[in-house]
């Protein structure tokens, strides 16, 4: 085999060919899987990071030859079932990813074998409700049924039922229900607050449209409030998408590429609509502002209004960060927030927009942000599912020691069931935060 030299230039990424024939050919399919497990096992440089890459490597190492071509082709779904796509493997630790000739895209190769598979088998009861996230909130969030569910949920003979005769494990944090949802908190906020005359700064034009998200909407509605608070306390105007649907990322994680493309076709025209009338696009969960800037351009590069709406979307803290270096950020900062223990969630780090979160609660005096760049190991379902659940603590065992190990005085993530997840099995952590939450604190408003 030729002696096997990295990529020295960065990234890049090849638009996901889903709507061919041959993306759902299994031969084809098992051919390129084939093809990368043997560069990822001469490799082995993403052993450390999801159980993908342990899994294989233990297919091969027990294998007849001690080479891929000795895994039986039918255990290859037991890789697959075990990566989230967090992409870390393509951002962060391969030297093979595109323009490097071995063209290897771990994690959409991952995608595909999954889109093959929902394709071909469907997916159980518990995962098409699990990544249904609009529907069950919309359901779950109905006043007097919120305070049912959220009590069986804290309930422990209910939750050991859930985990035998459901998969839900009865040990992982379930998020709890709103009936009063973010759209019902910020609306009389809006209509309390004076007008804004939009003021650009950068690349910024001072307007920003909040896609609330599923989670952001059922289960931390309170964020919209935080949200609402600290931009306009900076001179920015800020909306909530009127009418939106799921972004389509729990779908995606389950290969299920027919219904994102729906879920795509309902929330694209409202988003570019806005865009159009002047907005920028924000939204408070990292998982569904990537879903916007990459998955979606990726699977529909021909689309301009994707690409409109992509060019438009950001992470709220990079938002601020623009806002900061054109000199348009408030920093008149009325609190200090002392030592802050910080967990990157993946789906923000492979942004590739830096650390703003933690940069921007720098500028508060006497505060200090000591970032955790390690997975969480939720990824929205595969931290509750029962038969995944302990991989998702062992990934995640890092993060906790180090949070102990800082003893900080918040714990904090931009994903709010990351922080969830590492606060359940942190015994220094009383209530994980939201680091808007912490701004909002900061400027005490």
């Amino acid at each position: 085999m030729a002696q096997r030299e990295g990529n020295l230039e960065a990234p890049t990424r090849h638009p996901l060919d889903w709507q061919s024939d041959d993306f759902y050919n299994e031969d084809s399919l098992n051919q390129e899987l084939e093809r990368v497990f043997d560069i990822c096992h001469g490799c082995r440089r993403c052993v450390s990071l999801c159980d993908a890459f342990p899994t294989l490597f233990d297919l091969v190492d027990e294998s007849d030859t001690f080479e891929v071509d000795g895994v039986d082709k039918a255990d290859y779904v037991k890789v697959s079932d075990q990566c989230y796509m967090c992409d870390m493997c393509y951002m962060a630790k391969c030297p093979y990813t595109p323009p490097h000739e071995w063209n290897v895209d771990f994690p959409h190769l991952m995608l595909r074998a999954k889109a093959v598979k929902f394709t071909k088998s469907g997916a159980s009861l518990r995962d098409r409700i699990l990544t249904s996230t609009d529907t069950v909130g919309k359901l779950a969030s109905i006043p007097l049924v919120d305070v049912t569910v959220n009590a069986l949920n804290k309930n422990n003979t209910f939750r050991k039922a859930l985990d035998k005769g459901f998969g839900v494990h009865h040990q992982a944090p379930v998020p709890k229900y709103h009936s009063s949802t973010m759209h019902k908190r910020v609306a009389p906020l809006a209509e309390a607050t004076a007008p804004i005359e939009p003021v650009a700064a950068g690349d910024t034009k001072g307007k920003v449209a909040l896609y609330v998200t599923c989670y952001g909407n059922y289960n931390s509605p309170h964020l919209g409030e935080d949200f609402h608070k600290v931009f306009t306390h900076n001179g920015i105007q800020i909306d909530l998408v009127p009418k939106e649907q799921c972004c389509g990322m729990p779908k995606l994680e389950l290969g299920d590429l027919q219904a994102v493309a729906k879920l795509k076709e309902a929330n694209i025209p409202v988003l570019a609509k806005l865009v159009d009338e002047g907005y920028d696009l924000i939204a408070p969960i990292p998982s569904c502002v990537l879903m916007y800037k990459q998955e979606l351009p990726l699977m529909f590069p021909d689309d301009p209004d994707v690409i409109k709406v992509q060019q438009a979307f950001y992470d709220p803290f990079e938002y601020l960060h623009l806002r900061h270096k054109a000199g348009a950020l408030n920093t008149d900062f009325k609190q200090s927030l002392g030592d802050i223990s910080y967990q990157v969630a993946c789906h923000l780090r492979v942004q590739n927009i830096g650390l703003k979160t933690r940069d921007i609660l720098n500028l508060v005096p006497d505060t200090n942000v000591n970032a955790i760049e390690r997975c969480s190991g939720h990824d929205g379902t595969y931290a509750v599912k029962t038969e995944t659940h302990d991989k998702s603590v062992k990934i995640a065992r890092p993060v906790v020691r180090k949070v102990i190990e800082q003893d900080a005085d918040f714990f904090i993530s931009d994903c709010p069931m990351a922080a969830t997840h590492i606060g359940n099995l942190s015994d220094k952590v009383e209530q994980p935060e939201h680091p808007m939450t912490l701004l909002r604190k900061a400027y005490q408003i």
